[in-house]
């Protein structure tokens, strides 16, 4: 009787430990990937030399995807999303707009799904995601794509849909758009559903030169349990795992709110102990 105990214990503590690997392997394949999230503006040499590092566009076999649709016009889109990697001798590197000129065939989601890069445009990141929605194979490929080992790259709002949490830009309570937001109020900031390639986060863009912190300060209050990462132009973070390392000219800041909670008063956001943390290129930081 002891010995058939002492087997089936020993077949349970194999079995965890099986699973256990498992879970080791899964979390690995997940971190196969990289994200760049760029904060607008322009792509400086030492940002698309890095990206061309990290994906090896440079040995003529890899090649590059540029997905148009959150632009305003898909071909000038197309044009300058390819041109900046042109002008570095990648000739590897075609655009897609699917829905509005492009269709999602099998080949087309096979060419996602293999590509070293894949760059999103700026322009607005609702209707990015109206394409997605509309052709939900499109974040399958992605996804695959990233988890598998592509860069996944985008700016602007190329930036904002890498989140599952998506800052819309837009305000419940003040319809008129402004760039940044002038009040700290609860229900106001309108947020959507995105790629969801990050968690845990919510990411804003042409965050110094626009002065969004009552953006971001907006979100953190309103999902205390998410870092908001504000983005400058000409800046990016590189994610790898749980890792982000700032690559640009200029800065990244961090808010979290360390209270886990927000205070609430004729619809005023209130908190306490929310931590800013701002960070330099060459720096890395934690995003969990």
């Amino acid at each position: 009787m002891k010995n058939l105990l002492l087997i089936l214990l020993l077949i349970i503590s194999t079995g965890l430990i099986a699973c256990d690997s498992n879970k080791d392997e899964k979390a690995t394949v997940e971190a196969e990937g990289s994200l760049l999230i760029i904060g607008g503006g322009s792509r400086p040499d030492v940002m698309l030399d890095r990206i061309i590092e990290e994906t090896g566009l440079d040995d003529g076999e890899n090649y590059a995807i540029v997905l148009t649709m959150s632009g305003f016009n898909p071909d000038t889109s197309g044009y300058y999303g390819e041109r900046q990697f042109r002008e570095k001798g990648v000739e590897n590197i075609r655009s897609y707009d699917f829905e509005r000129r492009d269709s999602f065939s099998e080949s087309a989601a096979d060419s996602l799904k293999n590509a070293a890069l894949i760059y999103i445009t700026g322009g607005s990141q609702s209707r990015f995601m109206e394409a997605v929605d509309a052709v939900p194979e499109i974040a399958g490929a992605i996804e695959n794509a990233y988890r598998t080992g592509a860069m996944i790259a985008g700016t602007s709002a190329g930036a904002a849909i890498m989140s599952k949490i998506m800052i819309t830009g837009d305000q419940a309570n003040y319809p008129e758009y402004t760039s940044t937001f002038y009040h700290l109020e609860k229900d106001n900031m309108v947020t959507a559903e995105g790629l969801g390639l990050i968690e845990g986060v919510i990411v804003d863009q042409h965050f110094v030169e626009r002065a969004r912190n009552n953006r971001l300060l907006t979100a953190v209050m309103e999902y205390p349990d998410h870092k908001g990462i504000g983005i400058s132009e000409s800046t990016a973070i590189l994610v790898k795992g749980n890792s982000a390392e700032v690559v640009g000219n200029s800065q990244v800041l961090v808010y979290q709110n360390r209270s886990g909670e927000a205070g609430v008063q004729n619809g005023k956001l209130g908190a306490r102990n929310i931590q800013l943390d701002i960070y330099l290129p060459g720096e890395t930081f934690s995003i969990q």
